[in-house]
C-alpha cells in the first residue's frame, strides 16, 4: 500500500491515500454531479472548522478566470479539496509553476489539471492580437497556440471563427502542460516517478461537460 505523503502542515497519520489515478477519477465523477444535478450537500462551515489547522487538497486546477468557469463548483468539491489556480488563458509563469510545485511537493496534491474552456476571452483577444496595457503582454503568452492552429485558404483566423478559437483554446492546454513539465524540475521529477499525473481538459460554457484529454 502506498504510504501516505508526508505533509508539513498536517499532521495527521489518517489522512486518506490518494493516488494519481483516483484524483482524476474524483475530478471526473464530481463533473458528472455538476452536469446531472446531483451535486452534494456539504456543511461549508463544517468543512471551514475542519481545514482550518491544515489541509490536504487532492488536486490542483489551472483554470481561466472566466467568471462560468469556477472549478470547485463544476467538479463538484468541497472546501479543502482543491488549490485552485485561476489565470486569464490559463498559463503559467514562474510564480504559477511555484504555486503548482507548493501543491505537489509540498501539501501532496497528486494531480495537476490545465483547464481550458470553450468561447474564452483571454484566447480571442490573442486571436485578434488586441493590445491593452498590460493585457498585451499577457496575450502573448497564448500567441503559440494560435500560431500552431493551422486553418483552409481564406479562413479566418480571428475571434468572428468559433471553431479556430476553440481549437486555439485545446492547443493552449497542452502546450501549458508541456510548459509544466519542462518549466519546473520539481513537478517534471514528479511525474517522471508516477507520484502526480499532469492532465488536460477543456470545458464547455454551454453543457458544462468537462472533456478529458486522453
Amino acid at each position: 500500500m502506498e504510504k501516505p505523503i508526508e505533509n508539513p502542515f498536517i499532521r495527521n497519520d489518517k489522512l486518506p491515500v490518494i493516488t494519481p489515478k483516483n484524483a482524476l477519477q474524483l475530478l471526473k465523477e464530481g463533473n458528472l454531479r455538476f452536469v446531472n444535478n446531483k451535486t452534494l450537500d456539504r456543511d461549508l462551515i463544517r468543512l471551514v472548522e475542519k481545514t482550518a489547522t491544515g489541509q490536504f487538497p487532492f488536486a490542483a486546477i489551472l483554470s481561466c478566470i472566466d467568471s462560468r468557469v469556477p472549478a470547485e463548483v463544476v467538479f463538484d468539491q468541497g472546501i479543502g479539496d482543491i488549490f485552485s489556480t485561476r489565470i486569464a488563458g490559463n498559463f503559467v509563469n514562474d510564480d504559477i509553476l511555484g504555486s503548482l510545485e507548493f501543491a505537489c511537493k509540498l501539501i501532496g496534491s497528486k494531480i495537476i489539471l490545465v483547464l481550458g474552456h470553450t468561447s474564452c476571452g483571454a484566447v480571442k483577444g490573442a486571436c485578434d492580437n488586441i493590445k491593452l496595457g498590460n493585457l498585451t503582454q499577457m496575450l502573448a503568452k497564448i500567441k503559440p497556440a494560435v500560431k500552431n492552429i493551422k486553418t483552409k485558404k481564406g479562413e479566418s483566423r480571428t475571434s468572428e471563427n468559433i471553431t479556430f478559437v476553440d481549437s486555439v483554446a485545446e492547443e493552449n492546454v497542452r502546450l501549458t502542460i508541456e510548459n509544466i513539465k519542462y518549466g519546473s524540475k520539481v513537478l517534471n521529477q514528479l511525474y517522471s516517478n508516477n507520484e502526480i499525473d499532469i492532465v488536460g481538459a477543456m470545458y464547455d460554457v454551454k453543457t458544462g461537460i468537462v472533456e478529458f484529454f486522453s
